[in-house]
């Protein structure tokens, strides 16, 4: 009888951790419903980069004065300058500029290091192409305007997409003046910013309490 009953409540404790296991899984799935959906609807609908995204790399062919910096600092000395060295003016004379981004890791490091400035990073990410040796860009591929996602008219820019109101799960048409149910960064940047000046006025008591206690 005792050997029954321990069959009875075992199979009992099982059926109960399999409805806890069931109703947790509900509790995620249920969860999840509330949300809103993060599938932007491609390439419809394109989310705006942020402002220090790493694209297409943009190149400004006058301003280059083919110093190879940004050939020395490439962690795989990735951009081809081409350039010869002209015997009137003891100058080098540029003569072509190429960047192949099927290798890039966009590490930003020629961005930087640049004298010139002649190099800076867009928001443009889209590089797919068929064949890799057509992302092999020369001076003038690179010295082409970026696209920006603001400007196509056929494309609706989506911004805010992870900052929506509270109860909102469609970024379109929502008005700037509703509260958000996260904070952006640009108003974390201004709660730091006012943060800051408290801090150090209570450095400064701080060193004065210390110094009169010497």
């Amino acid at each position: 009888m005792s050997a029954f009953l321990k069959q009875v409540l075992g199979y009992t404790s099982d059926a109960i951790d399999a409805g806890k296991y069931l109703l947790k899984g509900l509790s995620v799935t249920f969860d999840h419903m509330r949300r809103r959906p993060i599938t932007v609807q491609y390439p419809y609908e394109k989310l705006i980069p942020s402002e220090r995204y790493r694209g297409r790399i943009h190149y400004e062919f006058d301003k280059c004065i083919a110093c190879e910096v940004c050939v020395r600092v490439c962690p795989i000395n990735l951009p081809v300058v081409d350039w010869v060295m002209n015997k009137e003016t003891k100058k080098k004379e540029l003569r072509n500029y190429s960047i192949d981004f099927g290798v890039c890791i966009f590490c930003g490091n020629c961005v930087e290091y640049c004298p010139t400035n002649c190099l800076s990073m867009t928001e443009e990410y889209e590089l797919s192409a068929f064949d890799r040796h057509s992302l092999n860009f020369d001076n003038v591929a690179l010295g082409r305007l970026p696209t920006s996602v603001t400007t196509d008219p056929a494309v609706q820019p989506l911004r805010e997409l992870a900052y929506l109101p509270v109860g909102k799960i469609d970024p379109h048409g929502v008005a700037s003046d509703q509260p958000r149910a996260g904070h952006l960064p640009s108003d974390l940047l201004n709660g730091l910013q006012k943060e800051a000046p408290l801090e150090k006025k209570s450095d400064v008591e701080l060193s004065d309490g210390e110094n009169l206690k010497g």
